[in-house]
């Protein structure tokens, strides 16, 4: 099989997973009778401190839920120019919420409270209302970058004093969180509502849960349903979710030190012209003016190893629970045979 650093999605169910899935009790979670899936909410809401969660089939489908909910047609949404909600949710922003976005720069993709507090607009006939913030953490296009908890608090003070509502696409919040003295609960008392992404660095098969109050959940359900993602017997991609949290937290740290060795060699490369910073599980980095990215990448797949472009100049490399020592070793081989003179 070719080693795959792709992305962090294209994990495997292991063993051990496997069996906790096949073991779930099932019932049918439109009628609230899915033990399984109830479990997880239930899980999930307790480690964040929050009051209610709701299982969602993706982490797309998790951030417009909380977008489609948190607003109201013809409003404003406020987040980086790079976050995920906008650029790679099919314009879900516009066609599912009907609202409108402004969009703020920083540096890696993170928002600053600055940048924040001088995009506020105030009440205005000529303006939309601004509803709704979202941050990203980890940040994907910032390669793998963490917020600062004090400058997220900042944000949130800004919110509460302007009256926004603040939502955290925490797709890779664990990333995070392992690399942090937070907590998930530090997170659950700032944000209005959180999305974390079970079928990344924690190996589900499918799966993200979305975060909050119990009446902002129960909206959101309501609204799942209108789109046609009830579930029946998905008890069994809970139970992957709940085994998930249980066992492959922690390990994260082994995929970032992976990454980190992995950008250690991309330095010394001849043919890289610069590393992002590597912060958790995800490698940004640039070729040289002589390279291009889709020649690169498609040269790494005739060594059977995978990974995409990433921009114009750019290629992407995510370390996750498929990938092994053994697997860095045979790219640290092939990269340093590469030759593009």
């Amino acid at each position: 099989m070719p080693i795959d650093f792709r992305s962090d999605t294209v994990t495997r169910p292991t063993a051990a997973m496997k069996e906790a899935m096949f073991a779930a009790p099932l019932g049918d979670d439109v009628f609230g009778d899915d033990p399984s899936i109830n479990a997880l909410e239930e899980k999930v809401a307790k480690l964040f401190g929050m009051e209610a969660a709701l299982f969602c089939s993706s982490g797309t489908l998790a951030n417009q839920l909380a977008i489609k909910t948190h607003t109201q047609p013809g409003e404003n949404v406020i987040c980086h120019k790079d976050a995920h909600i906008f650029l790679y949710e099919g314009g879900g922003i516009a066609a599912n919420a009907f609202c409108s976005v402004t969009l703020l720069d920083g540096p890696r993709g993170l928002i600053t409270a600055d940048a924040l507090k001088n995009a506020i607009e105030p009440d205005n006939i000529h303006h939309a209302k601004q509803s709704l913030v979202s941050l990203e953490n980890t940040m994907n296009k910032g390669g793998g970058a963490c917020y600062d908890f004090a400058e997220i608090q900042r944000i949130a003070d800004l919110c509460k004093e302007n009256k926004l509502k603040l939502h955290l696409d925490g797709a890779r919040l664990f990333n995070a969180l392992v690399e942090s003295k937070e907590s998930p609960a530090d997170y659950g008392r700032v944000f209005d509502s959180i999305s974390i992404c079970l079928s990344k660095g924690l190996g589900c098969p499918v799966g993200s849960v979305l975060v909050g109050k119990k009446d902002f959940i129960s909206a959101a359900r309501k609204q799942r349903k209108t789109w046609g993602g009830g579930w029946r017997q998905a008890g069994l991609l809970a139970a992957a979710g709940i085994y998930a949290l249980d066992e492959h937290v922690e390990r994260l740290k082994e995929d970032h030190r992976r990454a980190q060795e992995i950008g250690q060699t991309l330095e010394n490369l001849p043919y890289v012209a610069g590393v992002l910073p590597i912060e958790t599980n995800i490698i940004i980095f640039e070729l040289k003016d002589s390279v291009s990215p889709n020649g690169f990448v498609m040269e790494l797949a005739k060594h059977k190893i995978l990974a995409v472009t990433f921009g114009k100049k750019a290629v992407r490399f995510v370390t996750h629970l498929d990938i092994n020592d053994h697997h860095i070793v045979e790219l640290k081989r092939v990269l340093s045979q590469l030759d593009f003179a």
